[in-house]
């Protein structure tokens, strides 16, 4: 039954594309099943804070998309509005794994999902989205739940090999935050225990943030002294990708006027990619208008695609038929 009162649930389009939106008295949450099932608004609305960022090419439904000279890469940029994608089966950089050539973050993020309503009563809404990748025989689902009353959105994801053999696979969560909710100064708080450890070269030469791993949140800084990873930089400072590893459990919260928490399994997603892009990197695709960071959840890494997670060991493992569960929760703090 359509309410416009305690938690409920709206489909529709955003430029062209399927979209649908869960939401309560708290918290407005707007899903794309037409592409790739991004999160593009997580609005607490008591403060009018959106927590996504918000790319400034702004939202491209791939479909109506013209390509220029054809790489690996611009499937996933060209096309990137900012919000939050699952990426899976590949991470970062194209690679290639047993034949099949995958794209930058290929290849669920860019698949339009089948989107079925779960749950649809005053206490609490749910969809189902559900794809099947091309290139490698994956089933993947994820269920979104908006309880009446919270400001919290509930996620479980299940990726299915539905093949004979073992597979490997990269498995994350990108989030990213921008303004107006991120902030110079903002903290960044972690378990106690956590790891750091850095990306083997910058990502926008010569500059870069961390020059040597350690124990968050303070390590060696690229140019002498220290740096303090928990403290949301001025805009213009360098760009740079770490990586955290070592969580008792699964959590992170950034907290400046307003806050978020977010909680996963980290027994499932053992690492957390912090990517910083904040304004200094002036070439493609961000141009200089890029201040943002990303806190995302992974299975493997580095950033090198999904190659260089089997041979370091840190891929995800499927055997034939195994599905794999993860569960997220993502809370405003206010």
């Amino acid at each position: 039954m359509r309410r416009n009162w305690a938690a409920r649930l709206r489909r529709g389009s955003i430029g062209g594309i399927d979209a649908v939106t869960l939401e309560n008295e708290r918290l407005r949450v707007t899903v794309l099943p037409g592409k790739g099932g991004d999160v593009v608004e997580f609005l607490h609305k008591p403060t009018d804070t959106d927590f996504v960022w918000l790319s400034p090419q702004g939202l491209r439904d791939p479909r109506d998309h013209l390509q220029g000279a054809p790489d690996g890469v611009a499937p996933f940029v060209d096309h990137y509005e900012g919000g939050w994608q699952e990426i899976f089966p590949n991470g970062g950089a194209p690679s290639e794994y047993r034949g099949a050539r995958l794209a930058q973050h290929g290849e669920v993020s860019g698949l339009p999902w089948e989107c079925e309503v779960v749950a649809d009563s005053p206490e609490e809404v749910a969809v189902r989205l559900s794809v099947r990748t091309r290139r490698l025989p994956y089933r993947m689902e994820k269920v979104l739940r908006v309880r009446s009353g919270t400001a919290a959105l509930e996620v479980e994801g299940r990726a299915t090999n539905e093949s004979g053999l073992a597979l490997h696979a990269m498995w994350g969560q990108h989030i990213v935050y921008g303004r107006p909710f991120l902030r110079p100064g903002a903290r960044i708080r972690l378990p106690e225990g956590v790891t750091v450890i850095p990306h083997e070269s910058a990502v926008n030469p010569p500059d870069r943030r961390v020059a040597a791993g350690g124990s968050w949140p303070e390590v060696p800084a690229h140019g002498g002294g220290r740096t303090d990873l928990s403290v949301v930089p001025e805009p213009g400072s360098p760009s740079d990708i770490v990586y955290l590893t070592g969580f008792p459990e699964g959590w992170y919260e950034i907290v400046g006027d307003i806050g978020i928490r977010v909680e996963w399994d980290a027994t499932v997603l053992p690492y957390l990619w912090m990517w910083q892009e904040l304004g200094a990197s002036t070439g493609y695709p961000w141009w200089g208008r890029a201040y943002t960071i990303g806190l995302e959840p992974f299975a493997g890494m580095p950033t090198d695609g999904l190659a260089a997670a089997v041979a370091n060991g840190t891929a995800l493992a499927l055997d034939p038929y195994e599905t794999k569960v993860m569960r997220m929760r993502a809370e405003v703090l206010a």
